[in-house]
């Protein structure tokens, strides 16, 4: 009923803990770890535990607020990115989907995958998130730049 008077940054914090959520359950169910890693991030946007899970117990599907910015985005899907490999295994489910929501979050499609796996390589590697953040903007600036 107060979600009418939810201001925009709420709303954002809602919708990447829903694409979490939607990730977790792309291989059926939610793993302890991915659950962990879905509240840990409520936590560092505000949220309790308690709030945390029952938003992504009632979560039915994605949610569909999307980042105005790259870093905004680039945000989401390092999450969703981490979060894929927080239980150890690479569904091949959760790589498309992550792929997906990277094409959702406004990425080109020609170079979701390898935005993908850059970031993956990067957080398999332990590198810190804010460089392979620069480097995936670096990347995509690159990237989105028009054709001599």
């Amino acid at each position: 009923m107060f979600d009418f008077f939810e201001n925009a940054q709420a709303k954002k914090i809602k919708s990447h803990l829903l694409n979490l959520a939607a990730l977790a359950k792309a291989d059926g169910h939610i793993d302890e770890r991915e659950m962990s890693f879905i509240v840990a991030v409520g936590q560092k946007n505000g949220l309790n535990a308690g709030k945390v899970k029952a938003l992504v117990s009632g979560a039915q599907g994605m949610s569909s607020d999307i980042p105005n910015t790259d870093s905004e985005r680039f945000d989401q899907i390092f999450d969703l990115v981490d979060m894929m490999l927080a239980d150890g295994v690479v569904d091949e489910t959760e790589m498309d989907f992550c792929i997906m929501m990277a094409e959702k979050l406004g990425f080109r499609k020609a170079i979701v995958g390898v935005l993908v796996r850059k970031i993956s390589m990067g957080v398999k590697d332990g590198f810190p998130r804010e460089r392979i953040k620069e480097e995936s903007l670096s990347f995509l600036n690159y990237n989105e730049l028009p054709a001599r």
